[in-house]
């Protein structure tokens, strides 16, 4: 065993992006490119001399790889200790949870999310905080410029540990702790939950389905919903973490979780459905012949989350991303609650839920979560529906459809313009940014445009502000549209179009999203001249 100083060079392209660095895995793959940004994360957090980390990932191609990697380093520039994952796993949310029990200096996760694994597709790395939340800007800031200037690193030759036995070892004077990633989470999240009405649901012929997409929250959900709740055996389906997610893409939404949209809508299908994503922080929420978007997903959670025990005594507050629907807002307004737009990545809400100002919030991008974490949480999002089910004992159909008449629906749809040539995505948010002050009383396709801006962000515990986080478009009557370029991908840019209407007859809140829409979705291409930048007649993908 023997410690050794490597020299290296900055490498291009290692800012963090939303939640970390995410690039093709080949990439992370290349010489000196992981252990620069490793290194780059030692110097923008003031060093690991003396210090406690925890560290795990999704189980995609290479997690096991950068693990060593990354625990030979961190050995090498004197950490104390390290928390790991079996096998050096570790669900996003159950991460949050170990930094935030085990009080240690923060964590590195291993994830590209839901992005698709294997060696040709995504890898990626994240520094999380002391309080369990992604890194906020100002932190992978210096982590940016850390990485443009490094010229070497420490790192210890030596053996593989071996990560799949439970218990403590040692690694050059470091302290190495492997720990079952599934006990602590399972135990959180029995205080929140009333596992026993979730059981007797259960047992009363009640029948979900879990789609853990061959991803991280397998093992997970195995543990609670089968084996501690009482769901039949294969209730769970896809439960095995696969290094290539079974070759399919681990992302939760109709498109991606097919097999369970078919089954969900077809002859006798279970009550209840829901998947998550490559690292577990994402869910999908599906009914019996009734899809639940995200937003609309967050909006029933934040109206009825008094009926599980950790949320017994109401919400402090409530916030959302900007480009998630507005539905949120109409239950806060009529609760009273405090309601908070921030920009897209889940560090926006860290200081809210720091300050006790919310106590959950959520993103049109299938993430939902509280303050028991600091991360978004698929599998708590789909307990904390089962026990809303278990009060009300009601199909997932009524309770959406009562919740529309109450608050009204938010008609809501994303359409997303994958792999689009960078310079083109950028040439249209430039003009459309150019032509902000104008649009306020023009009208297109049948609306009249209100109001027109570029969202920025200022945060109210700290003070700090975000600017550039996407561009609004909002018309009379309550229709908007909001449109970003995604910091996600790995290749090219994502041209984000979110897309919103308000209905409050109730005769017209069945209708399908893409129809009730259509005068908006025209708008959109109108406003922003979508298929003159880029080419495309259609988005890639509908959620």
């Amino acid at each position: 065993m023997q410690r050794i100083t490597a020299q290296t060079t900055p490498i291009e392209g290692q800012k963090p992006g939303t939640s970390g660095l995410r690039k093709k895995t080949h990439v992370f793959m290349q010489p000196h490119f992981l252990e620069n940004f490793i290194q780059s994360i030692w110097v923008g957090i003031g060093g690991v001399e003396g210090k406690t980390l925890v560290l795990g990932g999704d189980g995609r191609y290479f997690n096991d790889r950068a693990a060593q990697v990354i625990l030979r380093m961190a050995a090498a520039s004197g950490a104390k200790k390290m928390i790991v994952g079996q096998n050096a796993l570790l669900s996003t949310p159950a991460a949050s949870n170990l930094i935030r029990i085990r009080k240690t200096d923060g964590g590195i996760i291993m994830s590209a999310s839901h992005n698709p694994g294997g060696p040709k597709e995504d890898f990626g790395v994240k520094f999380n905080t002391a309080n369990g939340g992604p890194a906020p800007e100002e932190v992978t800031n210096r982590i940016f410029e850390a990485s443009k200037q490094v010229t070497a690193y420490d790192i210890v030759e030596t053996q593989d540990i071996d990560l799949s036995r439970l218990g403590t070892t040692e690694l050059a004077g470091m302290e190495v702790e492997i720990v079952d990633p599934v006990a602590d989470y399972a135990a959180l999240m029995q205080t929140l939950f009333d596992f026993g009405a979730i059981r007797d649901l259960l047992a009363s012929g009640f029948r979900l389905r879990f789609d853990a997409m061959h991803a991280v929250t397998g093992p997970y959900a195995k543990a609670i919903l089968e084996e501690t709740l009482g769901a039949p055996e294969g209730s769970v389906v896809n439960a095995v973490p696969s290094p290539d997610f079974g070759g399919g893409h681990p992302d939760p939404n109709p498109i991606w979780a097919k097999e369970l949209m078919d089954v969900m809508f077809g002859e006798g299908a279970p009550d209840f459905g829901a998947a998550s994503d490559g690292d577990g922080d994402r869910n999908m929420i599906v009914g019996r012949n009734i899809y639940v978007t995200p937003s609309d997903s967050l909006a029933v959670l934040a109206a009825n989350a008094h009926l599980a025990p950790g949320y017994s005594d109401g919400l402090k507050g409530v916030a959302r991303s900007m480009p998630t629907s507005r539905a949120l807002d109409r239950v806060a307004a009529a609760k009273g609650l405090d309601c908070f737009e921030t920009p897209t990545g889940w560090k926006f809400f860290g200081n809210l839920l720091d300050a006790g100002r919310v106590s959950l919030c959520g993103e049109e991008s299938a993430g939902t979560g509280s303050d028991h974490v600091r991360e978004k949480d698929g599998l708590w999002a789909v307990l904390l529906w089962l026990n809303i089910l278990a009060v009300k004992r009601q199909p997932v159909a009524s309770i959406m459809t009562a919740h529309w008449e109450q608050y009204g629906r938010n008609y809501y749809s994303r359409h997303d313009y994958e792999g689009v040539d960078s310079d083109k995505a950028n040439a249209l948010v430039d003009a459309l940014r150019d032509k902000l002050t104008d649009l306020p009383g023009q009208n297109f396709s049948g609306l009249t445009v209100e109001s027109a801006d570029e969202f920025a962000y200022d945060d109210p515990v700290d003070g700090s502000r975000s600017e550039n986080q996407g561009i609004r478009i909002g018309f009379a009557g309550g229709a908007r549209i909001v449109f970003r370029l995604s910091g996600t991908g790995t290749v090219g840019a994502t041209l984000r179009v979110y897309l919103e209407d308000v209905e409050t007859d109730p005769s017209k809140m069945h209708r399908d999203a893409q129809e009730a829409l259509a005068n908006v979705i025209a708008a959109a291409d109108e406003i922003a001249g979508i298929e003159a930048y880029t080419g495309r007649t259609a988005p890639d993908v509908k959620t």
